[in-house]
């Protein structure tokens, strides 16, 4: 019979993963190499405060607000989405053309 393993010491949101997550971010801020992006990282964080400000916003003044501006809210919603993926492919794309520049001069 398999031994269970500990959701809170092991699962999505345990404790093993929690240490890993939290030494990976040590690492981004040191000399050694990490998982993460910095860039990526730092952009995400401000994405989500940005994020976090306009709902609160929108919550706040949901009631006084009206639709021209409520649309407007929405269509940066939508930019801010879009830019934040433009960027993130741009980034895979040029690494991607890096890498094959890299192989074709070694042949």
């Amino acid at each position: 019979m398999e031994k269970k393993r500990n959701i809170f010491r092991y699962g999505f949101f345990g404790w093993e993963n929690f240490k890993w997550f939290v030494k990976e971010i040590v690492k981004l801020y040191s000399s050694k190499p990490s998982y993460f992006s910095k860039k990526r990282f730092e952009s995400s964080i401000a994405f989500i405060i940005g994020e976090f400000g306009m709902l609160l916003y929108l919550y706040k003044n949901y009631s006084i607000l009206p639709m021209t501006d409520f649309l407007l809210w929405a269509g940066v919603q939508f930019v801010i989405a879009g830019y934040y993926v433009a960027q993130t492919e741009k980034t895979k794309r040029m690494k991607i053309e890096k890498e094959k520049e890299e192989t074709d001069t070694e042949i």
